[in-house]
């Protein structure tokens, strides 16, 4: 039998070469290799360059950076019946990289998934009115519940914003109703206020020029200066502050 010897030590240097490139792996600073043997978890190694054993050994990467995860717009019907629509943005960040490959298959996908339902229901159970006006309060809220569950998966929410609250076209229109009917009220109280001032301050005018009649025709002649400078064609006639005296007096006689 002939053998091509000078072949046959090419292909064992191939694959030597091959076995040898498909034992060495490179992590990068932010990365991590959650490391199997015979599929049994052995441990966690990086960055730098890592040697595995071919056909025994496996390794799975882990990125530790910041990952910003877009949640899809979700239907919420607020504590009060409004239907409205919310999108949102999650930062989280892989800190236990052996928990996000061993506890849950997909650990992108499982933070996904519950902060959506989880933005349902907290926003589920506010009012509209707490929705627009306590978002920083909200995001707390939801940061809080998702790390709490996200812990057992070695992962960390960084942090939580609620991006739009988009509400249906009819509903703005009665929430500018609304609005609107509010200013109004807030008008009226405010003028009936002004109103009741006025006439308190009148009264007290009042009283304090009906004890002095030298008061009275003071203001008695700057009515009629202030009447006389209108163009208009206006008739006055006087009421001198001698006939008051007069009733007063007659009035005590009769009395």
């Amino acid at each position: 039998m002939y053998f091509d010897l000078p072949m046959t030590g090419m292909y064992v240097a191939v694959f030597v070469i091959a076995l040898l490139a498909s034992s060495i792996r490179i992590l990068r600073e932010y990365e991590r290799g959650v490391v199997f043997t015979l599929g049994r978890f052995t441990g966690v190694k990086g960055p730098g360059l890592i040697l595995l054993i071919p056909f025994i050994q496996q390794m799975v990467r882990v990125d530790l950076r910041i990952i910003v995860l877009d949640v899809p717009t979700q239907d919420v019907i607020s504590h009060d019946n409004v239907s409205v629509h919310v999108n949102a943005v999650v930062y989280y960040r892989v800190i236990d990289p052996q928990k996000a490959i061993i506890q849950v298959e997909n650990f992108h996908s499982a933070t996904s998934e519950l902060a959506q339902t989880t933005l349902r229901s907290v926003l589920g159970g506010h009012e509209l009115d707490e929705m627009l006006s306590e978002r920083e309060r909200l995001n707390y809220d939801i940061q809080e519940i998702l790390d709490k569950r996200t812990d057992v998966w070695g992962i960390k929410i960084s942090n939580v914003e609620i991006k739009h609250i988009d509400l249906d076209e009819s509903m703005v229109r009665a929430i500018a109703k609304q609005a609107e009917a509010e200013r109004e009220r807030r008008a009226k109280v405010i003028n009936a206020k002004g109103e009741l001032e006025a006439s308190e301050n009148l009264l007290e005018a009042a009283k304090k020029l009906s004890q002095n009649d030298l008061g009275i025709q003071l203001r008695y002649l700057q009515t009629m200066s202030d009447i006389s400078s209108d163009k208009t064609n206006t008739l006055i006639f006087p009421f001198p502050t001698e006939f008051s005296k007069f009733f007063k007096a007659a009035s005590k006689e009769q009395v």
